[in-house]
């Protein structure tokens, strides 16, 4: 079961929030952390997608980067940065690899900022992925039509059975992601030649943008039409 509930009511107050994130409830990922005894905090995020159950949520510290490099995540989760005031978020850094995040399931990714100097933020393979809050940055390079925000391959049904096929995965999560689809709320999308790339079947839809003074914000679907 998604435990997206605690995300959201720790934006509640002060009190509801130090429910929420009590650590007991989250796998952590802290970069900062020296004792790594605690159960359920790591290092990186490889550790903690690694070890995470179908549906987990991980609670990434806001503050500080990260270099990552094409981490498939092959199971229902969410991660969160929560931000305090106008603190930095989390910066997730790729260079020159595919991707920084490859979806292979139904995940929700908030308040986090990806940045890829050649190739794409996230690359959807298959499930239902959602992005609130974000900000996916491609590094302006003279080969720009290499990088991409969104890329999504969902829909490619030879692909998918290849996946599947090599990925020991199991019936739950199997089902989990046989929709496919990517969401997109309230994220801010910086450099690359267009902001969603697709080769499978799924187009775009529903897209709204807001202005601000210094950013544009996007709303949109990338579904079946």
């Amino acid at each position: 079961m998604w435990k997206l509930d605690r995300y959201n009511t720790a934006l509640v107050c002060h009190r509801w929030r130090y429910l929420a994130c009590h650590p007991r409830l989250w796998l952590r990922v802290d970069g900062f952390v020296k004792d790594l005894s605690q159960p359920g905090v790591f290092h990186n995020i490889e550790s903690a997608v690694s070890a995470a159950r179908p549906g987990d949520t991980i609670l990434i510290g806001a503050g500080g980067n990260f270099l990552v490099s094409n981490i498939q995540i092959k199971k229902p989760l969410c991660l969160v940065c929560l931000i305090i005031y106008h603190m930095s978020r989390w910066t997730l850094h790729n260079r020159g690899s595919d991707s920084a995040l490859e979806l292979l399931s139904t995940c929700k990714l908030a308040n986090l900022t990806v940045k890829a100097e050649l190739g794409c933020c996230l690359l959807h393979r298959s499930g239902r992925v959602t992005t609130d809050g974000c900000v996916l940055q491609c590094e302006t390079n003279p080969l720009d039509h290499l990088s991409c925000p969104i890329v999504t391959t969902a829909g490619d049904e030879e692909e998918e059975e290849d996946i599947l096929s090599h990925e020991e995965v199991k019936e739950t999560v199997v089902e989990k992601i046989k929709g496919n689809s990517v969401s997109v709320l309230q994220t801010r999308i910086e450099g690359g030649a267009k902001a969603v790339s697709t080769s499978g079947d799924l187009v775009l839809q529903r897209v709204r943008v807001m202005y601000s003074k210094a950013y544009l914000y996007f709303w949109f679907d990338v579904d079946h039409e």
